[in-house]
């Protein structure tokens, strides 16, 4: 598995995670998660219809050899996020999780205090846990001493398509921790996908960045290719930045000189 990276005992080739949310139809979701390439898809377990079965159920529609990412969306406490997991891991949707602990519903910013919290008891449950946290360099250290498998810093609020808004704290993240750093909410469009990639960043998750645009499919593409072109650019090491202009050709042997 050429470029693979892993999560606990995860091991992956595709580095674009997706979501469920937004779709305007089964259908639609279901071609854009099999044109992303993705091979982690993440669900809202508190906002699945337990009693939908067949076509009417969301997990139906999930293309077959995806890995599940339950996630704890919509929870607004410690207690809230691991009841919400133990219920996932009840209806057998694994054990890897996406833990978010909203703070603010307004903003949608995590309360990293009660992140931390979930975070451990989690761990010590035998979770692994791939928590959504702001883009706080000492917060992202809390988390993985606490166990996190994984760091998912925002790149801008959930949702606002605004793209990676601080690229310089996801830089300092990335010196901070040893585990995958994941960029994760704010994405809108393929090139911040590629940017995220390009600084470094394992992988990058979004969800409404496709369901809402105008062609999912397409966009889906889009952001499979944006995460490639993103990773190569990062491994080839981009050239240095400079002030001043510096010939491509070489200046001597000119003809005429």
């Amino acid at each position: 598995m050429a470029d693979a990276w892993s999560i606990g005992k995860h091991r992956f080739t595709s580095r674009l995670l997706v979501g469920t949310g937004k779709y305007a139809d089964f259908p639609t979701m279901q071609k854009a998660l099999v044109a992303s390439g993705a091979e982690v898809v993440t669900v809202a377990v508190r906002r699945l219809d337990l009693s939908a079965r067949g076509e009417a159920s969301l997990l139906e529609w999930i293309p077959k050899g995806m890995t599940l990412l339950p996630n704890t969306a919509a929870c607004y406490t410690a207690d809230e996020a691991v009841r919400t997991c133990r219920l996932a891991r009840e209806l057998e949707l694994g054990d890897l999780v996406k833990l978010e602990v909203i703070g603010d519903r307004r903003t949608l910013f995590p309360d990293v205090e009660e992140l931390v919290k979930a975070a451990r008891i989690l761990v010590k449950e035998g979770f692994t846990v791939l928590p959504y946290t702001n883009d706080d360099p000492v917060t992202a250290k809390k988390l993985e001493d606490a166990g996190c498998a994984a760091v998912m810093p925002l790149g801008a609020p959930i949702g606002s398509g605004l793209g990676i808004r601080n690229p310089y704290n996801l830089r300092i993240i990335l010196e901070t921790v040893k585990v995958p750093v994941l960029v994760d909410a704010g994405v809108g469009t393929a090139s911040d996908a590629a940017v995220a990639l390009e600084l470094g960043a394992v992988a990058v998750l979004m969800n409404t960045a496709i369901a809402g645009a105008r062609d999912p499919v397409l966009m889906a593409e889009a952001m499979k290719e944006a995460v490639q072109s993103g990773r190569k650019a990062f491994l080839a090491g981009r050239m240095p930045m400079k002030l001043h202009a510096a010939a491509s050709s070489p200046m001597s042997g000119l003809i005429g000189s």
